[in-house]
């Protein structure tokens, strides 16, 4: 809800592609310069607690918000205002690196290490299930009610999540550290170098996410430059994704865990088709078939992708080798700005499909010549 809200918000205050990319780099900085930091405070100190300051961060983000476009200082009337959404999405990146870390981690703990694909696959599930009807409401609420609406039903919703992760049981006991954070930070960076399994899938999911995520924060502009529809229209356009990716989930859900490296490789060429099918349609109806392929692949991937790191990493070392990959997706607001600055002169359609097509190249490859990780 948060991603499409505002993205869209965004692109009709500048209607540039550029200050897209500009909004997703400031994202990003703090958490990739901070995951690694988050990882280690999630292999310290107890993780629920963790989510839920996470969570009041971004409620408060949410609601100065909502208030801004109340007051109609944030508005195509005040040239600029946009810092707003910048500072605060900075801040949110900040309080996120400590936060999903955490709540990546915390799943093994709960069911354990042999259930670990299968209930991360219900995590998706119930993701996508969200995904699914969120992106449709906000559409529908911002033609009817405007921006400032969903931003405070995301502060009311971050509001009850604080209040049902209270109900999650205590995972963790707070132990005596003889070294700094830092210091174990490092040590997080030395057992991924030294596993050379975890790196090699780690250096994948770099690639992927650079590759991959920008369309998301791309998607408004082809919804109102190429497909020509509302913001409802986009809601549909996501919601079809999580159609597709709640099913794949439903059937990683209930297979045995393994394939996970062919997994992981196979949904990055998945997604990367989708991209290109949706780069190459002026069409509503094909767009939509784009967006369903999208989100299988991106559900096959992700799933099987933290089920192999959760299941090759220590315990000890878990929340760091889980901030890592976090931190990665903190890069996908780098590829965007990459994919931003590109659409000023090639178009959107045009660096997106680029993007994609170097995605499924490179899958191909790992999955050919990296048989570390397609054996898993």
């Amino acid at each position: 809800m948060l991603m499409i809200t505002q993205s869209l918000l965004v692109y009709r205050l500048t209607g540039s592609a550029a200050i897209l990319g500009v909004l997703a780099l400031a994202t990003a900085i703090p958490q990739v310069l901070l995951f690694l930091v988050g990882g280690t405070m999630a292999d310290r100190f107890p993780k629920k607690r963790l989510i839920q300051i996470g969570q009041l961060a971004a409620g408060a983000m949410a609601l100065v918000v909502a208030i801004t476009l109340t007051t109609g200082y944030l508005s195509s009337e005040h040239p600029g205002s946009w810092w707003v959404l910048m500072v605060t999405a900075v801040i949110q990146g900040i309080f996120a690196a400590v936060a999903i870390p955490a709540r990546q981690a915390i799943i093994p703990e709960l069911v354990g290490a042999e259930r670990v694909m299968n209930a991360l696959a219900l995590n998706t599930m119930g993701t996508n299930t969200f995904r699914l009807v969120a992106p449709i409401v906000a559409g529908f609420v911002i033609d009817s009610a405007g921006f400032a609406a969903v931003f405070y039903t995301m502060a009311g919703l971050y509001l009850i999540a604080v209040f049902l992760t209270a109900f999650i049981p205590e995972t963790h006991k707070t132990t005596a550290h003889s070294r700094s954070t830092l210091a174990e930070a490092g040590e997080g960076l030395t057992y991924i170098w030294s596993n050379r399994t975890i790196f090699l899938i780690l250096t994948y999911a770099i690639f992927y996410i650079v590759l991959f995520m920008p369309y998301q924060m791309m998607l408004p502009i082809f919804s109102e430059t190429i497909l020509k529809v509302d913001a409802t229209g986009l809601g549909v356009l996501q919601g079809v994704s999580s159609v597709g990716a709640l099913l794949a989930s439903l059937v990683l859900a209930s297979i045995p865990n393994r394939k996970r490296g062919f997994l992981v490789l196979g949904g990055g060429m998945v997604a990367g088709l989708g991209l290109v099918i949706l780069a190459l349609s002026h069409s509503w109806y094909l767009s939509l078939a784009a967006m369903f392929v999208i989100g299988v692949g991106q559900a096959g991937h992700s799933t099987a992708l933290v089920t192999a790191l959760q299941a090759l990493a220590d315990a000890d070392y878990l929340g760091r080798v889980m901030s890592i990959l976090m931190m990665n997706q903190g890069l996908s607001g780098l590829g965007t700005f990459f994919v931003g600055m590109l659409s000023v002169g090639v178009g959107v359609q045009g660096a997106i499909g680029g993007f994609a097509t170097v995605l499924i190249l490179l899958s191909a490859f790992f999955l050919v010549f990296v048989p570390k990780i397609r054996k898993l």
